[in-house]
C-alpha cells in the first residue's frame, strides 16, 4: 500500500554483520537485484527500502534517498544515501546527488544555519530590547519574520539528531514543526511585501483596523491550517528518510510523500514567490518614481545608484527572492544552483541582520544610546 500501482519485481535483500558497527563508509554499498520477471517494456524502476516507522510501526516501502545506479531487462543496481543538506527542504527533483557534493552542501548548510541562527537571535534581541525600534509596523513584521526563520534554522539543525532516536512520534513532530515554520517564514515574507505595497503604493485611503493582529493571524494561522490538513489525512506523510543507527546524521525527518511535498511546499512557495516578485518590482518602480520627482540627476548619481542597489538587495533578502534559485536546480546546472540556494538561504538571517541592524541609522543610534557608555554614548537628542 505504500507505493500504489507498483510491483515488487525482485526478492527482498537484507544484510548485517554480527557484533560489528558499520559506519563512515567512504563509498555506498552497491546492491545488485535480479529481476523476477524481465523488464522487456523498459518500464520505470524505483529503488526502495523498508521503512519500519511507516504506518504506525507496521512498516512500508520508502523511496526517499534511494538511487538507481543501473538497470536493464535482467537486473538493477541500487544504493541509498540520505540527504541532510538545506536544499532538501525545497529540492524539486528530490533525487540523490554524488557523495562529495552532498558532504560539502551539508557542511555549508550547517555552518550557514548556525550563523543565521546567531544573527537572527541578535536581531530579535536588539528590536525587543529597544522599545523605540519596535513601535512601527515594519519592525513588528520583521520581528515575526525573524522568529519564523530562526525556528526553521534551529529545527533543521537538530533534525538529524532527533531522528536518530528512531521514535516515530518524535520524527513526525519534528517534520511537522519544520514544515510549519518553513511555511510560516514564506507567509511572513509575503506579508512583508503586502505591507510595502500598502505603505509605498497605496499610500492614501488605506486604513486597516487591528492591522498587525490580522497579519499575525494570517502569518501563523495559514501554515497551521495546512499542517493540520496534512496530519488529519495521514500523519505518516511525515517520516524518517533513513534508519541508520550507526550514523545519526544520515537520517532526516521530513515529508516522505512526493504529492504532499509538491502541493503543500512547492505550490505554496511558488504562489508566495510569484506575489513577492510582483510586489518587489512594483515597490522598486514606485521608489524610483518618487525619487525622480523630488531630485534631479546630479554629479552624485553614483552614490544614489549605490543606495538604490543596497535597497534592492535588502528587499530581495527580506522578501526571500533568493529561494527562487531552486527553480533552476535541474539538469546539468542543478548542483550549481543547489550551492547558490544553500549559501544564500542559510545565510538569509545574516543578511537581514546586516541590512536591518548594521546599516540602519536609527538602529545604530538607539543601540549606542542604550548599550554604550562614556564618550561612545550619544545624547538622546543628538
Amino acid at each position: 500500500d505504500s507505493l500504489k500501482r507498483k510491483k515488487l519485481n525482485t526478492y527482498v535483500v537484507s544484510a548485517s554483520i554480527e557484533n560489528a558497527s558499520i559506519q563512515n563508509l567512504s563509498e555506498p554499498v552497491n546492491i545488485t537485484l535480479q529481476h523476477i520477471d524481465q523488464n522487456t517494456g523498459n518500464r520505470a524502476v524505483h529503488c526502495v527500502f523498508w521503512d519500519f516507522l511507516k504506518n504506525n510501526g507496521l512498516g512500508g516501502w520508502n523511496t526517499s534517498g534511494c538511487e538507481m545506479e543501473y538497470t536493464d531487462m535482467n537486473y538493477t543496481i541500487c544504493f541509498c544515501k540520505h540527504l541532510t543538506h538545506f536544499g532538501v527542504l525545497l529540492d524539486l527533483s528530490r533525487t540523490e546527488i554524488d557523495t562529495t557534493n552532498d558532504y560539502i552542501l551539508t557542511l555549508v548548510s550547517y555552518a550557514g544555519c548556525g550563523a543565521s541562527s546567531l544573527f537572527l537571535g541578535i536581531t530579535l534581541v536588539t528590536y525587543l530590547a529597544l522599545e523605540k525600534l519596535r513601535r512601527d509596523n515594519p519592525s513588528k513584521i520583521l520581528l515575526n519574520l525573524c522568529a519564523a526563520m530562526l525556528m526553521v534554522n534551529l529545527v533543521f539543525l537538530v533534525n538529524s539528531w532527533l531522528s536518530s532516536f528512531n521514535k516515530p512520534g518524535l520524527c513526525i513532530t519534528v517534520a511537522a514543526l519544520l514544515h510549519y515554520f518553513l511555511l510560516a517564514a514564506f507567509t511572513w515574507m509575503c506579508l512583508e511585501s503586502v505591507h510595502m505595497y500598502l505603505a509605498l503604493v497605496k499610500v492614501f485611503n488605506v486604513y486597516i483596523p487591528k492591522y498587525i493582529l490580522k497579519f499575525c493571524i494570517a502569518g501563523w494561522g495559514i501554515p497551521a491550517i495546512v499542517i493540520s490538513i496534512v496530519l488529519i489525512i495521514n500523519k505518516d506523510f511525515y517520516g524518517n528518510g533513513s534508519l541508520s543507527k550507526n550514523n545519526p546524521f544520515s537520517s532526516f525527518c521530513w515529508i516522505q510523500e512526493n504529492t504532499v511535498f509538491y502541493i503543500s511546499v512547492v505550490a505554496y512557495f511558488f504562489l508566495m514567490f510569484l506575489m513577492n516578485t510582483v510586489m518587489f518590482i512594483t515597490v522598486l518602480l514606485q521608489i524610483h518614481s518618487m525619487k525622480s520627482k523630488t531630485q534631479n540627476r546630479s554629479r552624485f548619481w553614483k552614490q544614489g545608484f549605490l543606495r538604490d542597489l543596497k535597497s534592492a538587495f535588502s528587499l530581495m533578502f527580506l522578501l526571500g527572492l533568493t529561494w527562487g534559485f531552486v527553480f533552476f536546480a535541474w539538469g546539468a546546472v542543478r548542483i550549481f544552483f543547489l550551492y547558490l540556494f544553500s549559501i544564500f538561504n542559510t545565510l538569509q538571517g545574516f543578511f537581514i541582520f546586516v541590512f536591518h541592524c548594521l546599516m540602519k541609522e536609527d538602529v545604530l543610534k538607539q543601540s549606542r544610546i542604550q548599550f554604550c557608555w562614556g564618550r561612545f554614548r550619544p545624547n538622546n537628542y543628538s
